[in-house]
């Protein structure tokens, strides 16, 4: 596993144990350091005490919908990066979720390439959007 002081951190939301422990694993292996949550109570929870760079948030979640906690952690987390996954795609779900401040949308079973593409790209954006921010001249 790589590891280093600009590692990033990812936040899971998924009441499905298997994808959950699959979707943290291969991040683990990226080099990721990757907390996970079943619930949308616990995401907003985990949310409020640690820095997250992305989360990855699961439509349908045993206590609320994942836009619901897409926007309740807009609110309070608006820089991390917000990536709907869904097992039950519909075009009014994406549009839901699009209106909603997602930046991103996929689709279950994962494509292990289409997730770290997806990831890689926004985590990237992230840091250059922070990066030219921080310059002064």
């Amino acid at each position: 596993m790589r590891h280093s002081l600009n590692q990033k951190h990812i936040l899971v939301i998924d009441d499905d144990e298997s994808v959950l422990g699959t979707i943290a694993r291969i991040l683990e292996l990226e080099g990721y350091k990757v907390e996970t949550a079943k619930t949308g109570k616990e995401a907003i929870e985990k949310s409020n005490l640690g820095a997250y760079n992305l989360a990855i948030i699961d439509l349908r979640l045993p206590d609320m919908d994942g836009t619901e906690l897409l926007t309740a952690m807009r609110d309070t987390t608006p820089r991390m990066i917000k990536i709907m996954l869904t097992g039950y795609p519909s075009a009014g779900d994406r549009t839901e979720t699009i209106k909603e401040n997602a930046d991103g949308y996929l689709v279950k079973p994962i494509e292990v390439d289409d997730l770290l593409k997806t990831i890689k790209n926004h985590l990237e954006k992230q840091e250059s959007a922070a990066h030219g921010a921080s310059v002064t001249t």
